[in-house]
C-alpha cells in the first residue's frame, strides 16, 4: 500500500487504516485508487469481514484540495471516474464492512461511511456538509443519505447553514449504527468485524445483497421475501448452513468456516 493506505490481514478480517493525520486522513486522486487496491487486496485474501479506520483525531476530512487550482480542476473526473467506482466496490465488498467514525467525516469522507455496511460513531464526531464555505455542493452520496434519513427540511438546513451532526445527533437520526465514547469506539468496532469474520459468510452476504436490493429497488414486502426464499434455498447448500443446524441440535457453539 502507499504511504497513505495501511494494509493488515488478521484472522479473516482486513483492517485498511487512513493513515494521514496530519492533514486529516483527506484523500486525493492516488489516494482513492490506493484504497479501492486495498478492498481487491481484502477480496483476494479471502476476507471475511474489513474494518476501515481513520489515523488521527479524523476519520477524514474529505477531499484533499489543498494543491487544487479550480481552474484546472477535473472535478468530474474525480468523482465520475474514481471516487464512485471506488464507493460501489466498498459497498458491493462480498462480506461485511464496518468503519470506525470519529472527528471529522465529511465529503468523501462522509461517503466513505455511507459505502460502508456497518458504521459505529464517537459520540465527538462531527459529520454534515460544510461545502458552503467552498462554493460547492455536498456529495458522495450525502444528499441521499439526509433526505431518506433526516426528510427535506433538515436536509437542506444542514446544508444552509453548514451546521455539523455530533455523533450522538448522527445515530439517534437514524444515519448509523451505535454510538460510543471516543476512548471505546475503535474497539467495539474492531470486536464486531473479528465476530462477523467468525459467522456464516455466505448469509451475511445475501441478507447484504437483499437489504441493498430493497433500499435500490425499492422493493415491497412479498418481493423482499421472494428475494429471502431463493436465498435461503441457496444457503442450505453450504457447509455453514449445515453446521449451524448441526450445532443447534447438538446443543454446541457452531463453528463456522465460511463456505
Amino acid at each position: 500500500m502507499s504511504a497513505m493506505i495501511d494494509y493488515r490481514f488478521d484472522e479473516g478480517v482486513a483492517e485498511i487504516v487512513l493513515n494521514a493525520p496530519a492533514r486529516r486522513n483527506a484523500l486525493g486522486l492516488d489516494d482513492l485508487h490506493e484504497l479501492a487496491a486495498a478492498y481487491d487486496r481484502a477480496e483476494a485474501d479471502g476476507a471475511r469481514a474489513v474494518l476501515l479506520r481513520g489515523e488521527g483525531p479524523s476519520f477524514c476530512a474529505g477531499r484533499d484540495i489543498s494543491g487544487v487550482d479550480p481552474a484546472t480542476d477535473d472535478v468530474g473526473g474525480y468523482l465520475d471516474d474514481t471516487l464512485t467506482p471506488l464507493l460501489r466496490r466498498m459497498a458491493i465488498f462480498p462480506s461485511p464492512t464496518f468503519a470506525v467514525a470519529h472527528g471529522a467525516c465529511l465529503g468523501v469522507g462522509l461517503g466513505l461511511l455511507i459505502a460502508t455496511d456497518v458504521v459505529y460513531v464517537a459520540d465527538t464526531a462531527k459529520l454534515g456538509s460544510p461545502f458552503a464555505a467552498l462554493g460547492a455542493t455536498l456529495d458522495s452520496g450525502g444528499h441521499a443519505l439526509f433526505a431518506e434519513r433526516l426528510g427535506i427540511h433538515a436536509t437542506l438546513d444542514l446544508i444552509y447553514t453548514g451546521r455539523l451532526m455530533s455523533g450522538d445527533e448522527a445515530v439517534r437520526a437514524g444515519l448509523f449504527s451505535r454510538v460510543f465514547p471516543a476512548d471505546e469506539v475503535t474497539d467495539a468496532t474492531a470486536l464486531a468485524a473479528r465476530t462477523a469474520a467468525a459467522g456464516p459468510t455466505a448469509a451475511f452476504g445475501a441478507s447484504k445483497r437483499i437489504v441493498a436490493a430493497v433500499r435500490d429497488e425499492r422493493l415491497g414486502l412479498w418481493e423482499a421475501m421472494a428475494l429471502e426464499n431463493r436465498a435461503q434455498a441457496a444457503l442450505a447448500a453450504t457447509a455453514d448452513y449445515r453446521e449451524g443446524f448441526g450445532a443447534f441440535q447438538a446443543k454446541r457453539r457452531p463453528e463456522f468456516t465460511g463456505r
